[in-house]
Order: structure tokens, then C-alpha cells, then sequence
């Protein structure tokens, strides 16, 4: 069975990002910046950053959105979206 990683994506510094949590280990996390913040990449554009970086969607996984704050237990904070995949890696690719 292979391996499954989480990936996430989130605004920071006005700008989309992708990334791949590779927890429990020293390996640099895979990421990928879209260079803006509107409109919010599509999802042939997530998929197709995920697969530049060695990745595609686990079977049957389904991107997730949860809202957080930028400034924990303040109310008034701003909103931050954070989007989350199960991903494993694209097959032929080393992992």
C-alpha cells in the first residue's frame, strides 16, 4: 500500500500555496506558490502543482476547507481558509 501524505493549501503574504506535510521526516516539505491571492487556484490547477511536485489525490479523497484565525482566540481576527488533500505519490515517482 502506498504511502499518503497530507497536502494543504493557504494565502500567505497575499499569494495561494500548496504544500505537502512529510512529517517524521528531514526531507524538505514539497511546495508550490501560484503567485496571487483572486482568484483561488481551480482545481486543474491544484492538481496539476500537486503532480510538479511528485504527488496526486489518494483514491476517493476529496478536498477539504476549514476556516482558522489568523490571531488565535481573538474573535475579530481575520479569517484564514486552509484546503486539505489526502495525497500519495504519482506512481513511477520516488518517495
Amino acid at each position: 500500500m502506498a504511502r499518503t501524505f497530507t497536502a494543504q493549501m493557504s494565502v500567505r503574504r497575499s499569494r495561494w500555496r500548496l504544500y505537502v506535510a512529510l512529517l517524521n521526516t528531514f526531507e524538505p516539505w514539497p511546495e508550490h506558490c501560484f503567485g496571487r491571492a483572486l482568484p483561488v487556484p481551480t482545481f486543474t490547477e491544484r492538481a496539476d502543482a500537486l503532480s510538479v511536485l511528485g504527488f496526486e489525490s489518494a483514491p476517493g479523497a476529496e478536498w477539504s476547507w476549514i476556516e482558522d484565525t489568523e490571531t488565535p482566540d481573538d474573535p475579530a481576527s481575520a479569517v484564514v481558509l486552509i484546503a486539505a488533500l489526502t495525497v500519495r505519490s504519482r506512481t513511477g515517482a520516488s518517495r
